[in-house]
């Protein structure tokens, strides 16, 4: 196991790229939400290649810090942190300015049933962002789940394919695009949109969700029979890159992995890995939530890390008992209920 926690530490080291990227972004780097599954990360990232730079920014994390030991964490890593609910206008017009925001506040599991949450997490509090941070460049993730679900022949959705989001939560996640879109324009504020899916690490993602379902000999659901995946260390790579690449009005950009990969064969791999014969129910569709990335590798090239390599390192960190985060993406789900 030891080795393996080399390999993946290596993993999550910042490119030459980033470092220079950094190296010229002028400002202090500010995540909001950075509590949730890659912020982080996403924080350690850019503390590692400002080190790396040479230069001298903070990077200042704020969130309401639920999970037992994170804020400790992050301090230790050299991370400013502020616990703030961000729904509290008070909190929120408390924090300090900054020039480069990072938004990854949001909620999707269990928006089912909890859907006046949901709207206020995803759409109002998005308004209220963007006015407090109007004079700042701003990076928002998004989600491909605006899109709606496009042929598998077709090669997934451009930027250029209008938004039809299936369900509520897909649904207050385009309310939180138009918002920061409106005051983009509104208050000329540089905005960059981040249509995430899916975001892979060890402790989660499509890949972990394939292979536990492999290892246990639970049957994989094929109704979504095609996915895109990236390696969580790449995505968050392009989303501190991206900084430099907001824009009046907001840019869109798709940030995802460059394969159309099939369920099957994923499973099978995963099969082969743990000698294990994957066990599936239900058929492939002739329709996915697909997402053609190919403008973000125009902007800061193709993943470092492949889908083999994210698949391997799974299987032996399934393998020797590493540790995961229980929360299944629900990549099968068709009718946008989260």
């Amino acid at each position: 196991m030891e080795n393996i926690q080399e390999v993946y530490k290596k993993l999550l080291e910042p490119s030459d790229d980033l470092i220079s990227d950094i190296a010229r972004l002028e400002g202090d780097i500010l995540i909001l939400g950075v509590g949730g599954k890659m912020g982080p990360a996403l924080a350690k990232l850019a503390k590692r290649a400002i080190e790396k730079a040479g230069s001298i920014k903070k990077v200042i994390g704020v969130s309401r810090f639920s999970e037992s030991g994170l804020k400790e964490e992050l301090n230790q890593a050299g991370i400013e942190t502020i616990s703030a609910d961000l729904l509290d206008d008070d909190q929120l017009h408390s924090l300090p300015d900054c020039k480069n925001i990072l938004y990854l506040a949001g909620t999707k599991f269990g928006t089912t049933g909890k859907e006046t949450f949901t709207w206020a997490m995803n759409s109002y509090l998005p308004g209220r962002v963007a006015q407090k941070y109007k004079n700042s460049r701003i990076v928002v993730f998004s989600t491909g789940n605006v899109y709606p679900l496009t042929p598998v022949l077709q090669g997934g959705a451009t930027e250029d394919q209008l938004p039809e989001p299936v369900g509520e939560y897909a649904q207050s996640c385009l309310g939180r695009e138009r918002l920061f879109q409106y005051y983009s324009t509104q208050n000329n504020t540089p905005v960059l949109i981040y249509r995430l899916n899916y975001a892979n690490d060890v402790s989660y993602g499509v890949l972990l969700d394939i292979a536990k379902s492999v290892h246990s000999g639970k049957p994989i659901n094929l109704s979504m029979g095609n996915v895109n995946v990236i390696w969580q260390g790449d995505a968050n790579e392009m989303a501190l890159r991206a900084l430099h690449h907001c824009s009046i009005p907001a840019k869109l950009l798709n940030i995802t992995g460059p394969e159309t990969a099939s369920v099957r064969w994923i499973a099978e791999e995963f099969g082969n890995l743990f000698d294990k014969k994957p066990q599936f129910e239900n058929e492939e569709n002739s329709t996915a939530l697909l997402s053609n990335a190919t403008e973000s590798f125009r902007l800061f090239g193709y993943p470092k890390v492949t889908l083999k390599n994210m698949m391997e390192l799974l299987a032996a960190w399934i393998a020797n008992g590493g540790k995961t985060i229980d929360k299944p993406t629900h990549f099968q789900e068709r009718e946008g209920k989260f």
